[in-house]
C-alpha cells in the first residue's frame, strides 16, 4: 500500500479509503488510485484488516460432492447472493463421510467465517458441538433436522418420498420396491427409503421390498448393476422406486435386456427432477426441488443473519417440493 501511495501522490490513508466503497473520496481520486493498483498488480492483504473488523470476508460452504448438479446449482446461487453483500464462499466436499465432514468443520473455523452452511446428512456428535459453540450462524440445506443446530432451509425427504408413494399405490402400483443405498443410515437416503416404508405400511402393502446396493450416492452404473438383482430378490415388482434420478435412469436403461417395457410392464420413479429424468427415454417421474431457491434463500438468510438489525434468532424455511409425473409410470 506505501508503494501505491507513493506512485498515486497520496497518502497511505487515502489509498485504503479509495479500496472501500462506500469511502469519502471523490471519484476523480478513487479512479486514479485503482488504476495505480490495477498497474502495479496490488492486491490488499484482507487477513490484515480482518485482524481489525474481526470480519473475514467469507463463508464457510460444505457440500457432500462437488459433481452432483444440484449442489452446483445450490452454490452458485449462493454465490450470487453472498456476492451482493461482499462475501465469498470456501468450499469443501465431504463425500457423504461424517469423518471427513468433521475435519473440514474443524479446518474451516481455524479460518473464523463469518456463517458456515453444509448439507444435512447427519453429522457426528463432535461435529454438532463444534458447531453449537462456534458462534457463528449455521444453515443446514436439504432436510429439515428433527433437532437443528440452527437454521434450515429444505423439507422433509422422508414426507416427499412418503407422498411420492402413496401417489405410485394411487396410480395401481402394489409390488413398488424401492431401490437405495447400502450403508445410508446417516444419509437423506435413508429418510426417503423410511418414507418410502410409512406409506406401504399404511397401505397394508409389504415394506421388506428394499434392494440396497452402493455407497452413495449411487450412480446410474449402480442402478443398471441393480436390475439384475431387482428381479432375482422381487421377480413380481411393478414399480421401481429409486433413492434418485441416477440409478432410476440406469434401472430404465436395462429393462428391455429382461424383456420389461417401461412403463406397461414396469413403472420407474427417481428423485431430484435431474437433467438425465427430464431427457430420458421415457422420461421419468420424478419429486422436483429447485435447487436455486435453496442457494438463494440461504444467501439472503446469511445477509439478513450478518446485518446489523433483523437477525433472525432461528429460522426454518420450507422449500416447495413436486411430485412430477412422466412417462415411466401410468
Amino acid at each position: 500500500m506505501r508503494d501505491v501511495a507513493r506512485a498515486a501522490g497520496v497518502s497511505r490513508m487515502t489509498v485504503s479509503r479509495a479500496l472501500k466503497k462506500d469511502s469519502p473520496i471523490s471519484q476523480e481520486t478513487r479512479e486514479r488510485i485503482l488504476k495505480v493498483v490495477r498497474d502495479m498488480n496490488y492486491v490488499p492483504d484482507h487477513m490484515a484488516g480482518s485482524l481489525t473488523t474481526k470480519r473475514s470476508g467469507f463463508v464457510a460452504v460444505l457440500v457432500p460432492s462437488l459433481n452432483n448438479l444440484h449442489f452446483a446449482e445450490t452454490v452458485q446461487a449462493l454465490t450470487e447472493e453472498l456476492e451482493q453483500i461482499g462475501q465469498q464462499i470456501l468450499l469443501g466436499h465431504t463425500d457423504y463421510s461424517i469423518e471427513r465432514e468433521e475435519q473440514l468443520v474443524e479446518d474451516m473455523l481455524k479460518r473464523r467465517p463469518e456463517a458456515i452452511v453444509l448439507s444435512y446428512d447427519g453429522h457426528s456428535d463432535r461435529t454438532i458441538a463444534l458447531l453449537s459453540d462456534a458462534h457463528v450462524p449455521v444453515v443446514e440445506l436439504w432436510e429439515r433436522p428433527e433437532d437443528p443446530i440452527g437454521h434450515t432451509i429444505g423439507f422433509s425427504n422422508r414426507q416427499a418420498a412418503a407422498d411420492m408413494t402413496r401417489a405410485l399405490i394411487a396410480k395401481g402400483y402394489r409390488n413398488i420396491t424401492f431401490l437405495g443405498e447400502a450403508d445410508d443410515d446417516w444419509t437423506r437416503g435413508a429418510a426417503r427409503r423410511k418414507g418410502y416404508i410409512d406409506a406401504m405400511k399404511e397401505a397394508g402393502l409389504p415394506t421388506d421390498r428394499v434392494l440396497k446396493i452402493g455407497k452413495p450416492p449411487l450412480s446410474i452404473e449402480d442402478g443398471a448393476a441393480a436390475a439384475g438383482r431387482l428381479f432375482d430378490s422381487f421377480p413380481d415388482t411393478d414399480c421401481v422406486f429409486c433413492v434418485s434420478d441416477a440409478p432410476a435412469f440406469g434401472v430404465l436403461s436395462v429393462m428391455a435386456k429382461f424383456g420389461k417395457s417401461v412403463p406397461d410392464d414396469i413403472g420407474v420413479a427417481g428423485f431430484g427432477n435431474f437433467e438425465v429424468s427430464r431427457f430420458a427415454t421415457p422420461s421419468i417421474t420424478t419429486v422436483s426441488v429447485d435447487p436455486k431457491i435453496i442457494g438463494k434463500e440461504t444467501g439472503q438468510l446469511i445477509g439478513a443473519l450478518l446485518s446489523e438489525t433483523g437477525k433472525p434468532s432461528r429460522s426454518l424455511v420450507s422449500v416447495p417440493v413436486e411430485l412430477t409425473f412422466r412417462d415411466s409410470t401410468k
